[in-house]
Parts: structure tokens; C-alpha cells; sequence
């Protein structure tokens, strides 16, 4: 399992975790498609903005291997602003291919795209 360095762990103040410290000997936990609804929890929205700002800035545009993020918070934002690269896709892979639709997430998350923030 690839370990992003440099990738914040979770966002601060909080137990939502953006990354995990190993692999689950188990096999990694799938990467599903979750439905998000505007009645969340505005800290839920809240680690939503951080984590794709992070993801922003630390890939960009460019393909990513999932490794070490989390697979509950990447859920949250696959299909829409996190599109799979691998055909056919292996949600169950560390190594799965993945990469950001920079439209939809600037028109989902604006402020993750903001320049002063430091997210990672």
C-alpha cells in the first residue's frame, strides 16, 4: 500500500481521518458511491471541502493511487469529483487508479480551489 506523504491525516479538531496508518491484512475496505444530502451535518460538509482540498493540492489534475486514503471519505466524493481510471475499476484494490474531475469538484467544493487555503 502506497503511503501519500505529506497528506494530512484528518482534519483537525475532528475524528473524520482522511488517511489510514496500514493496510487491513483483511484486503482494503470497498470504495462505494455514497449518496451525499444537503441536510449533512455542516462538519460533514465541512471535512468534505477539506479533503478534496487536500486532494487538490496534493495531486491535482494527475492520477493518484488510492493507498493509504480513506475509503469511507473517498466515498463520499467517487463518481462525482473522484473518477476511477482502472477498467475495470477493483474497489476493493489499494492500487486502484484514480483522479480528480476538476469541473465538478470546482463546482461542488469552489473554496477547495481557493489559493490561500493550505490544506495539506
Amino acid at each position: 500500500m502506497l503511503k501519500h506523504r505529506g497528506f494530512p491525516s484528518r482534519l483537525p479538531g475532528t475524528d473524520f481521518q482522511f488517511t489510514i496508518r496500514r493496510a487491513n491484512p483483511k484486503g482494503a475496505s470497498p470504495l462505494i458511491r455514497r449518496d451525499r444530502y444537503r441536510d449533512r451535518k455542516s462538519v460533514d460538509k465541512k471535512a468534505d471541502l477539506a479533503f478534496m482540498g487536500a486532494l487538490w493540492a496534493h495531486f491535482g489534475d494527475q492520477p493518484f493511487e488510492r493507498g493509504n486514503l480513506d475509503a469511507g471519505r473517498l466515498s463520499w466524493l467517487l463518481g462525482r469529483e473522484v473518477l476511477t481510471l482502472d477498467e475495470p475499476f477493483d474497489p476493493l484494490s489499494y492500487e486502484a487508479l484514480l483522479v480528480i474531475d476538476e469541473q465538478a469538484a470546482r463546482a461542488a467544493f469552489p473554496d477547495a480551489f481557493d489559493d490561500g487555503e493550505d490544506w495539506a
